[in-house]
């Protein structure tokens, strides 16, 4: 009898063990790891968004780049007519680009037909040399005005006027240069110019001329005869004035023997 007592006893604690695998199933509880997904998935989001921004500038840099090439060029373009003033009406037949000791120079390539001459200009100096774009038809007109003026000429030596006449010439200004037009003018009835008058008065006829010719679409020819016909209706100088201008003339040949040989030379041709 004892020993059937004691195996009820061994099984007893036998089934404790079996018990004890439902709390080892239960010892998982490492399950809150899980949300460190989410947590990995923010940083990224944001990368992505501080992304976005760098490419934004890359695309802006160049307007950047246009907005220097328009200012430097001043609005012209190739094949387009402009005035320079040393040298009157040209056609910019390009702009090409030269690299000069190492850096890159824009150009405008500057085509004079008469005086069968190129010239380049750096974009850049365009409104150091004095450049321009043609004049309006209203100047033009305002030149073409100007010629029917009276005539105004300084009692001066003709030296100090040669040199206002070029300077006026040089300028660029269309109504300036028909100024030097009008007043050294002179009519059939009128006493002959001097050589070195005829000369100023060609050049600025001629810079008058082509300029005139090109606003308005017509020939040089033609240009010549609308500036003839609108100085033979501009009030003729009298004997005196003349007279006064001719001592001026010669006084200032007196008094610049010794310093302008060339003066002299061309009052006497």
């Amino acid at each position: 009898m004892p020993n059937k007592t004691a195996k009820p006893a061994a099984k007893a604690t036998v089934s404790k063990p079996a018990a004890a695998k439902p709390a080892s199933v239960k010892a998982p509880a490492a399950k809150p790891v899980a949300p460190k997904a989410p947590v990995a998935a923010t940083p990224a989001k944001a990368s992505v968004a501080a992304a976005k921004p760098a490419v934004k500038p890359a695309a802006a840099a160049p307007k950047v780049e246009e907005k220097k090439v328009v200012t430097q060029r001043q609005g012209f373009k190739a094949n387009e007519f402009v005035v320079y003033p040393a040298h009157g009406v040209g056609q910019i037949l390009a702009i090409e680009e030269q690299e000069i000791a190492g850096a890159k120079l824009e150009l405008f390539v500057i085509n004079f037909i008469k005086d069968k001459m190129t010239l380049r200009v750096p974009t850049a100096k365009v409104a150091n040399v004095g450049m321009r774009k043609l004049s309006e038809p209203a100047l033009v007109k305002k030149a073409l005005e100007t010629l029917k003026g009276r005539a105004r000429v300084k009692r001066t030596m003709w030296s100090r006027r040669a040199q206002e006449y070029e300077a006026k010439i040089n300028s660029g200004d269309i109504v300036a240069i028909a100024e030097v037009v009008r007043d050294l003018y002179r009519s059939e009835s009128q006493p002959e110019q001097s050589y070195s008058e005829r000369q100023l008065y060609e050049a600025a006829l001629d810079r008058l001329s082509r300029e005139i010719a090109v606003v308005q679409h017509s020939t040089e020819t033609e240009a010549v005869k609308e500036i003839e016909a609108q100085l033979a209706k501009s009030p003729r100088r009298n004997a005196k004035a003349e007279a006064a201008e001719g001592e001026a003339d010669a006084e200032g040949e007196t008094d610049e023997t010794d310093g302008d040989d060339t003066t002299v030379a061309d009052e006497a041709a």
